[in-house]
């Protein structure tokens, strides 16, 4: 098909469209003054439709234009025309946001126009913020399609809100600006709010300076806010209605802080209560009463002379500009009680009642007027030494009566103390304790270097650990007694300035050292109980209950094993030391001296026997010297009979010989074929020894066949 042809159809079809709409027009037109004049007169005069009657087409027209292959346009015509139907288009892209005018709605659906070929259907429902829409309106959509399944445009307005919303919410952050919002309604933490159409959060602790306890009442109300936080990957949007108060606050707190002077007296009311103070709103601006300047005597807590939402009277402390913090007082209000009610004639000395009003670690205040105390420290409430906390002593609440130790009206400070009501039990106690007195006496402490008992309240003594035991160690006291014990002890020394007492136990019995000295001498064995290892050694239990230490290379057994705990063994002093009262002992050395003593004596063995054989030879050399014929004649029988003896026994050993000679053929056989083999010969005692003994007898004597 030619451009001509092209650009005849179109003409055709716009002149039939504007045909139909005009008739559309004159027929609505027609039809509208039908029903007016029906409503205006009571009889409704019958209107007959007019008939539409078809334009008569232009008898000049060349409808054979385009058959011909011709083109009526000249081009620049053509190009003036193609422009002009251009302009009639609107061109869109999907996923943006434009306008649009409502050209139809019912109850559900509303039509809207974009320009577009054709029109978009969005649903009633997402015009709730329009609720006075009506034909003819612009509104805001974004196409989401430009053609479904069915050709149709999709369009929505709630998407076009949110859209141009999250963008109005983004700038909103970005200056700061004040937005109004809508509390939709309460969630956990907080309240959602609508703004521009978005659905925002706001935390609870954003909606006011003080704690809110009810997030109802904010429920259905307008009020402006401040987004604080968006996050843009999940679309969530923080806003803050606290932060315009505090802004309004802080100009407030500003104002009300270039007025302020030291000293000066204003109203404030208490809004919160804690146990250190109260902060009180003086108008836009928080300032702290401490607990301290509430009251000149003590308070437990704030809540005992103040409540909530009271208003009072206070006098500014001090204040910081930059750390807006403002410290108020009320007891400054009111004259110091050192001024009223401490009498002028009070002087140290003096016995005081009072309460007792707080108890720390280091002792307990009295009261002895309202806001007049003083500090009763714990060494000052008893003469002994062993009153570990005040709470042992006394408690809160309860009178006592003291005396004044201290007194300073320029510091306001003064000190009691209660055991002065007593007398003080040092005093004489060289005549009560005198040296060398017995005494009862109660275990109070233990010390690495002793154990502390008392003798009395206040009266303390001193038990060195080598005072304990004349014959035991201990390597600590409390292996001695426990506490609570009741000793019987010996005064050694009495220090009165010091109020010191040296006492002992083992004093109390002879020294058994001396004793000792003469049973446990270096050199002496004696039986002994290896009772407990330690590091280096033994602790061995001796007779007469004394105790001897013995090194470890000290303990070894016969056995070659280490000495166990339990074991009853046999042992050497090695070193006795009577002023240290230390024994030394040792398991090994006497088992090398019974060694050696076992060798020593069968050494004396053989030299007894050594000096007979020589008195034997020395005796028959004598006799030889004074023999006379009688004794020649005798020494021959006895030669003879000698003789006779020796040459039966040599005819026994003979007879021996002979009966073990096949028994001795066997080795030499086993010798010839070790020979053979060029194997060593084994030797063989017994044939030996039997070869020497044949030979002895071949040498001493001749045997006769």
């Amino acid at each position: 098909m030619t451009e001509n042809s092209e650009l005849e159809n179109e003409t055709n079809q716009n002149e039939a469209t504007e045909v139909t709409s005009e008739n559309v027009v004159s027929e609505a037109i027609e039809t509208s003054n039908s029903q007016e004049i029906a409503d205006e007169g009571e009889v409704a005069v019958e209107v007959k439709p007019k008939v539409y009657v078809p334009r008569i087409p232009d008898p000049n027209f060349d409808w054979d234009l385009n058959r011909k292959g011709g083109d009526s346009y000249k081009p620049e015509e053509r190009v003036e025309l193609e422009n002009k139907y251009a302009n009639t288009l609107t061109s869109i892209a999907e996923f943006d946001v434009v306008p649009g005018t409502v050209v139809l709605m019912n109850d559900r659906d509303v039509v809207v126009n974009i320009g577009f070929k054709s029109d978009g259907l969005v649903p009633l429902s997402e015009f709730r913020d329009l609720p006075n829409l009506k034909l003819g309106d612009k509104v805001d959509v974004f196409i989401e399609s430009q053609e479904d399944k069915n050709g149709q445009l999709i369009l929505s307005h709630k998407k076009a809100i949110a859209f141009k919303s999250w963008d109005r919410v983004n700038e909103a952050l970005e200056t700061q600006e004040i937005v109004h919002g809508y509390v939709k309604c309460r969630t956990k933490g907080g309240l959602i709010v609508d703004v521009f159409g978005l659905e925002a959060f706001l935390p609870g602790s954003q909606i006011d300076v003080r704690p809110i306890k009810d997030f109802d009442q904010f429920v259905g109300k307008t009020m402006e806010f401040k987004v604080v936080k968006i996050n843009q990957e999940f679309k969530n949007v923080v806003v803050s209605h606290k932060i315009l108060i505090e802004a309004e606050l802080e100009s407030q707190r500003g104002e009300i802080m270039s007025k302020l002077e030291k000293g000066q007296v204003i109203e404030g009311t208490v809004k919160n209560l804690t146990h250190y103070g109260a902060f009180l709103d003086l108008g836009g601006v928080d300032g702290l009463l401490h607990i301290t300047d509430m009251a000149w005597g003590r308070i437990a807590h704030p809540d005992e002379i103040l409540q909530i939402d009271q208003k009072i009277n206070v006098v500014i402390l001090d204040f910081d500009d930059e750390k807006k913090r403002i410290a108020l007082g009320l007891k400054q209000l009111t004259p110091h009680p050192w001024e009223s009610a401490v009498s002028p004639d009070l002087k140290v000395g003096d016995k005081v009642k009072g309460k007792i009003t707080v108890i720390a670690d280091y002792g307990a205040f009295m009261e002895i007027a309202p806001g007049v105390e003083g500090l009763i420290h714990v060494s000052e409430m008893s003469w002994s030494q062993h009153l570990h906390s005040p709470q042992d002593f006394i408690k809160v609440g309860e009178a006592v009566e003291a005396v004044i130790l201290t007194l300073n009206r320029e510091e306001r400070k003064m000190s009691f103390g209660i055991k002065q009501l007593k007398p003080d039990p040092w005093i004489n106690i060289s005549e009560k304790y005198p040296v060398g007195s017995k005494h009862k006496a109660v275990v109070r402490n233990f010390m690495n270097f002793g154990v502390f008992v008392e003798l009395e309240e206040g009266i303390d003594g001193l038990i060195h650990i080598s005072d304990l035991s004349w014959s035991k160690r201990f390597r600590h006291p409390s292996e001695f007694a426990k506490i609570g014990d009741k000793l019987e002890v010996l005064v050694l020394e009495v220090d009165p300035e010091s109020r010191r007492l040296a006492l002992g136990v083992k004093q109390l019995e002879e020294n058994p050292w001396d004793v000792f000295e003469t049973i446990f001498t270096e050199g002496s064995v004696h039986q002994g109980t290896v009772v407990k290892i330690i590091d280096k050694g033994a602790i061995i239990a001796l007779p007469y209950g004394v105790e001897g230490y013995a090194p470890i290379k000290q303990l070894i057994k016969e056995n070659k094993m280490p000495s166990k705990v339990e074991d009853v063994l046999e042992f050497k002093v090695l070193e006795f030391n009577k002023d240290n009262k230390r024994i030394l002992v040792s398991h090994t050395r006497y088992l090398e001296d019974k060694a050696l003593a076992a060798k020593e004596k069968d050494g004396e063995k053989d030299k007894e026997t050594e000096k007979e054989n020589i008195k034997v030879v020395e005796k028959l050399n004598s006799s030889a010297e004074k023999s006379t014929l009688g004794d020649l004649e005798a020494l021959s029988n006895l030669k003879s009979e000698m003789e006779t003896s020796e040459l039966e026994s040599a005819h026994k050993k003979a007879k021996e010989l002979t009966d073990e000679a096949p028994k001795a053929k066997k080795p030499r056989a086993k010798a010839k074929k070790a020979d053979e083999n060029n194997e060593p010969e084994v030797n063989n005692s017994s044939e030996n020894e039997s070869k020497t003994e044949e030979q002895k007898v071949d040498e001493d004597k001749p045997i006769d066949v």
